[in-house]
């Protein structure tokens, strides 16, 4: 083989441009015991993939079904938001509820104290009576 033609090959199997029969004739060339000296460097390396292409992996893989999570991750996001949703729209109604019972409370206070209000101004009106009364007492008293 000629020795500029295998460095030609050799500088495009670097820079990745060589075919598979340009590798075939390096791998050749450096099977062989008379590589040119400057070459020699690069014997180990293509000696290397002439043997590294015969092995074979012979130990077991167990191979396990892959589980597909996402599936599950979205089933668990739809029941969330099914429970978040229903929950949410029961926290708002009893609070909507508890509002109104509020308001309501507040409405019946209101009456309470204004019945409140204008029964003791009726006994405000009284108490009028009640001094009116207790001057005229005191005048009878003093004058006998």
């Amino acid at each position: 083989m000629e020795l500029g033609n295998i460095e030609k090959i050799l500088e495009m199997y670097f820079e990745a441009s060589t075919t598979v029969a340009e590798e075939k004739t390096l791998r050749e060339y450096f099977a062989q015991d008379s590589v040119a000296p400057h070459l020699e460097q690069y014997k180990p390396m293509f000696s290397y993939f002439s043997i590294a292409k015969e092995e074979k992996y012979t130990k077991q893989v167990p191979l396990k079904p892959r589980v597909n999570y996402y599936k599950w991750l979205s089933v668990a996001a739809a029941v969330v938001l099914t429970f978040g949703i229903y929950f949410g729209n029961e926290y708002q109604e009893s609070k909507r509820l508890e509002q109104e019972q509020a308001q309501l409370a507040y409405q019946e206070t209101k009456k309470a104290f204004e019945l409140l209000a204008e029964n003791f101004s009726k006994g405000t009106e009284k108490v009028a009576y009640l001094k009116e009364f207790e001057e005229t007492k005191q005048k009878i008293y003093n004058n006998n």
